[in-house]
Order: C-alpha cells, then structure tokens, then sequence
C-alpha cells in the first residue's frame, strides 16, 4: 500500500497546496455535514469551496483534525502536525520548480 505522503497521490496538487497556505488557526477549514439538507457534505475555506478530493484526502492521511464545531453545526478542521509539514515540504517543493513546471502542474495536476 502507497503511503498518503507520497506526491503523486496528492489530489491536484496546486489546488492542495493553496489549501493548505491559507489554512491557519485564524482560518481553519469548514466541514458542512449535508445529511440533513439533501446535499452531500461540503468543505469551505474563507468562503469558497475546497474540492472533495483535497479535503478527503487531506483527512485520511491524517493532516487536519477535527477540533470542534461553529455555533451553526459545521466541524471546525485545523492542520496536525503532519499536515503543517506536508504544507511545508509543498512550498519548498513549489519554490524548486522552474516556471515552465509550475506551469505544467497548475495545468495538468
């Protein structure tokens, strides 16, 4: 079995990694339960809209935690340890990477 650290498994990994930039104690990520309301569950952060993919795939490789709940019932989702490291390991990866492969990463994943 692949470890959930591994890059290549890492759900487009721009879109990842700008989650995690913003992601900090001041603006954790929202889980929306949608049970209740017909819809399936969301994930928001400052107001938009986190893929399902980089949020599932950020809470099964253990790298956000469920720290409590708002006053309207959403779960408040802040970074471990792990996941502090793997932001990171990200932007020293990004830094790394030539305009022409950032190009070809925010393009292709």
């Amino acid at each position: 079995m692949k470890s959930p650290h591994e890059t290549a498994d890492i759900p487009a990994r721009y879109e990842t990694l700008t989650v995690l930039r913003y992601m900090s104690p001041s603006e954790p990520m929202l889980m929306l339960p949608g049970e209740e309301d017909g819809y399936g569950t969301r994930w928001t952060l400052g107001g938009q809209q986190v893929q399902p993919a980089i949020a599932q795939y950020l809470m099964r490789g253990d790298f956000i935690v469920n720290t409590g709940r708002t006053e309207f019932g959403a779960h408040i989702l802040t970074l471990t340890l792990a996941g502090h490291h793997l932001r990171d390991n990200g932007i020293r990866w990004w830094s790394g990477l030539s305009p022409y492969a950032k190009l070809k990463v925010i393009l292709f994943g």
